[in-house]
Parts: structure tokens; sequence; C-alpha cells
């Protein structure tokens, strides 16, 4: 596939047929030859946050010197830089990270993590049942550790297990907040189709022992549901580069959704994996559509982006009449994966360069960054001959719960400028209001920012440019207080069309109403945060929202 440069090519046009490839690793990366799937399941009732516990009250854990160290898994001779990449990862027979049994007596577990975005560096036996876990830095960096996924298999039904991921980066987290672990059986997905579920007791956050660096530390218990299981744990619900190619071919394969579809390349990444352009409309003419572009997982950590991406891909190439509507009217650039390198090796958060691409798109080469320079230089091509009515860039959120958005608002712009950025997230709490909080959303630009896509975009001239964060957890909204599923994930990308409408109604009256609304909050925020008379007009984001 060669980068997409003929943006205005129509869906219901031929186009070369979809070819599942497989993913290419950089060559210190050891991977098994086992296909790693799960089913998709939907518990039938939410699933509740966990009483946090407080550092005070977590069990004694030996320290990892006097463990036994039962899985470490390295890449080989990693150099300071990429270099090169190959289907498979490294040649050559595979190592052994883990610690044979010494019969069938022993209980130590087997750890497992060389599959795609698997992640767990060491694992280390600190007592019967308890096991210290180091993770892995993104490739080719020290730091970034949050993102888990790993397999474990030998285990017993009755003990109860504690683990604890000593190296842990951010020094706030919601598993402080009730977040628990993800747990995957395969044994309940065979016989019962029970998939990925919270599993956890006892869950703990706390900064670890004072090094050169502070380091944290997430602890739990659990029990598993059966002897001899093969199980999986992940801190989100995984969504891998092959998960989105096997969506890819079957949209390409689908008669009835490649009317409205085109797949093309927006280009390849360091390691060769493609990074895929969906461009979505209705067959026919193209004069007078605006465009409306989209984006997930420029951080490869935030695996719920990918599910709320595929939520927003399934409504609108469906029957749906809104649905209709909207490829009527718009023409949708779609970006489902920015950073499939760092999704492939397990990266928290960079890139194959060691950084973030996020943090890019002002000084992006497209040799180091490719995803994010031919996205903003479509976007430049787009600029030059149609508006691009919205950008939305999914991302996924550590330390908050709910979802919200980060929006643009300089303070320089006249009243009704800065405040109809207020207006799509205003709308979006409406239609979504047991998920999305309107109060955690911010409009600030700061100078760190402003590498952003978000930024980028609304500095190229995208009047409403946004960044839509999912928390890692789940909501606290509504009379809710629990996780989210995969269905609410994938619910938010409907949520985000129907708004998308609302926003764009011909008939001014929900705008009218959201613009009067969005005025009166900030007028109130203005009043009762700075105990100010004036209007929130003569004020600076940043001093709204300090």
């Amino acid at each position: 596939l060669a980068p997409s440069t003929q943006p205005w090519r129509s869906p219901g046009e031929s186009q070369a047929p979809f070819s599942l490839t497989a993913p290419r690793w950089p060559v210190e990366c050891e991977v098994i030859q086992e296909t790693i799937e799960h089913i998709e399941w939907v518990p039938p009732e939410p699933e509740p946050f966990c009483p946090p516990m407080g550092p005070e009250q977590t069990l004694y854990t030996l320290s990892e010197e006097q463990g036994t160290i039962v899985y470490h898994s390295s890449p080989a001779h990693q150099g300071s830089c990429f270099t090169r990449a190959r289907v498979g990862g490294a040649p050559g027979p595979l190592s052994s990270p883990a610690a044979p049994l010494e019969g069938p007596q022993d209980t130590t577990l087997l750890f497992e993590s060389r599959f795609e975005s698997g992640n767990l560096q060491k694992a280390i036996k600190v007592g019967p049942y308890e096991y210290v876990l180091m993770l892995r830095p993104d490739l080719y960096t020290a730091k970034h550790t949050q993102w888990f996924y790993f397999r474990v298999q030998n285990m017993r039904r009755e003990p109860l297990y504690r683990f604890t991921i000593a190296n842990m980066a951010k020094p706030k987290s919601l598993y402080g907040q009730g977040l628990r672990p993800l747990l995957y059986s395969q044994q309940d997905a065979q016989s019962h189709g029970i998939g990925w579920r919270r599993a956890g007791t006892d869950v703990c956050y706390y900064r670890g022992s004072a090094g050169e660096l502070p380091v944290f530390r997430l602890s739990w218990t659990v029990r598993f549901p059966h002897d001899g299981d093969t199980c999986f744990f992940a801190a989100c619900y995984p969504y891998t580069y092959s998960d989105l190619q096997r969506y890819l071919h079957a949209l390409a394969a689908d008669p009835a959704r490649s009317r409205y579809c085109t797949v093309r390349a927006l280009c390849r990444s360091l390691a060769g994996n493609t990074m895929y352009l969906l461009t979505i409309t209705s067959p026919g003419s193209m004069a007078g559509k605006r465009v409306v572009v989209v984006s997930a997982r420029v951080h490869p950590g935030e695996s719920g982006s990918s599910w709320a991406m595929r939520g927003f891909l399934d409504f609108l190439l469906s029957a749906h009449a809104d649905a209709q509507v909207l490829r009527r009217l718009f023409i949708f650039k779609v970006v489902p994966m920015l950073n499939p390198d760092g999704v492939v090796v397990g990266n928290s958060r960079c890139s194959l360069v060691g950084r973030d691409p996020n943090r890019a798109y002002r000084t992006a080469l497209p040799g180091s960054f490719p995803g994010v320079w031919h996205l903003r230089a479509m976007v430049q091509r787009v600029l030059a001959e149609r508006e691009v009515v919205l950008y939305c860039d999914f991302h996924g959120h550590s330390r908050k719960n709910n979802v919200f958005m980060y929006g643009c608002d300089a303070g320089r712009d006249g009243a009704g400028t800065r405040l109809r950025q207020h207006v799509f997230p205003l709308m979006l709490s409406k239609n979504a209001p047991n998920k999305f909080s309107f109060a955690s959303c911010k409009f600030q630009v700061q100078k760190s920012k402003e590498g952003t896509g978000r930024v980028s975009m609304w500095r190229l001239g995208v009047s409403h440019s946004y960044t839509l964060e999912v928390a890692f957890s789940g909501s606290t909204l509504g009379g809710r207080s629990s996780h989210f599923s995969v269905e609410d994930l994938e619910s938010l990308g409907r949520l985000l069309c129907d708004t998308l409408l609302d926003f764009c109604d011909p008939v001014p009256a929900k705008l009218q109403q959201c613009l009067a609304e969005a005025d009166a909050l900030l007028q109130r925020q203005m009043c009762h945060e700075l105990g100010s008379g004036g209007s929130w007009r003569d004020v600076s984001p940043s001093e709204l929202e300090s």
C-alpha cells in the first residue's frame, strides 16, 4: 500500500484487496509463535469499583533481593535506538525466560509476555503465593512503565495470590480510587463464554522504596477460578495491531460497508507496519461536504481508545438513519492506530524513536514520526480545499474517572469564538450523562501541549479540535460507581456521532441553548473560583481553570 496522496478518492470505487500482514517487530524482541486471541464478553451487571486500600493497610512484602527470579524477559542486545525490524522479531531459537518447574508438586507460576502488546519484564517469587513484578520500560527509554499484559499458568484455585508491580511510573493512579486489574481465564472463556473481567481485592497504589528516581507500586490479591488454567492480566482491555487488521479485513470484505469506506495506507511506521487511513462518506458527489478527522492510539498503552474508535466506525458504517445522514453530510478521515509499533511491542507511551509522538506535531520529521507527520500533512491538504469542522484524537486517562475532553481556548479570540469551544463537549455531556463529565473538561492551551495533535490541528485552522479522554477505570456519574465495559467504550463512538449531528444541526435551537448554558456556567465559575463580579470574557482560560 502506497501512502495516500489522493484524499478525495470516492468510496464505491474499486480498491486493492485488503491483505492481512504479520506485525513487524524490532529484531531485539523475542516473540512466541502462539496466537493470542480473546473472546469478547460484556458482564451482565456493571462491575463496581473496589474499596481502595491506603498504604498503611498493605501487607508486608519481602524485598525483591530476598526472592527468586522465576521469569526474566529482556530484549536481547537492546541498543540505545531502533535499527531494524522483521516479522517475528528476533531470529533464531527462543530463550527460556521462565524458571523450569521442579516437578508436578511445584506450585511456581509460569509467566509469559513475549506476544503482541505484552509487557512484563521480570517476576520474582518472594513467598509461596506472592510475586513482585517488574514492567519493561518503553523500548529505547528507561521510563513510561504503566501498561501491563501478561500470561500466567500452573496456578492453584484455593490459595490467595498477591502480585505487586514494583516499578509503576506515575505518582497518582486510578488504582488508588477503586480501579481493579483485568483477568481473563481461558477455561471460563471456553466453557462459559466469559471474557475479560475485573478481579483483585486489596488493591493498593503507593510509593515504593526511595531510590534515584521515585517509583510506585501497584499491589493486589486474587484467587484464580480454576486449577491449571491459563490466565492473563491486563491494565485495560487489550486491542492489538492484529485486532485492527482483522477488523479492517472484515470491513473490506463486506460489500455493504465497503461502499462507504476506502482503506488506504497513510504511511508506514519505522518498523514497516502500515498506518491505515479510512475515508468514509456516501458515494457520489463530494461538492460542499465538510470534513471530520478522527484519530486514536497515538499512546499504545491507552487501549480503551481503540474500543471507542471501533464503536465509532461500527456506527458510522451502519445502516442507522443517523449514520446515513452523517455520511451524506461529511467526509470522515480516520486514522485508527497512529502508533502501531508501540502497540505491537507493548509500550505505554512512546514509538520506536523512544519519544512521545503526541508531543512531536510541531517538529515532527517524516523519518522519525511518520504517522504524526503524514496526518498533519493530510489535514493541511484537506484544509486547502475544504473546511475541517472537527478534529478529535481518542486517548485514555490513568488519573481521572469518567470521559472528558481537552479543547483549545487561547483567550485571545472574541467571546463568541471562545464560547463555541465549550459547546461540543457540553452537548456530548448531555448525550452521555452517565459517562461524560463536562466539569472535568479543560480548554487552556498550555505551552507544554503545543506539540500535541489537538493544539497542532487548531493552529492549522481546525476551529474545533479536541482530545477525548477515556478513563482507564469507569464512571462516577448518574448514580454509577463502576468500571467501563467494552460495550461502554464502544458506545462512546456512537455518542460522538450523535453529538456531531446536534452540533451541526441547521436548526440552531440546540446550539443556542448550549451557548447560553456554557456562558452561564463560565460566569458562575468566575464568581465562585475567583470571587469576582466581573465577566469571564476578561479572564484567561488558565486563570479560570487554575
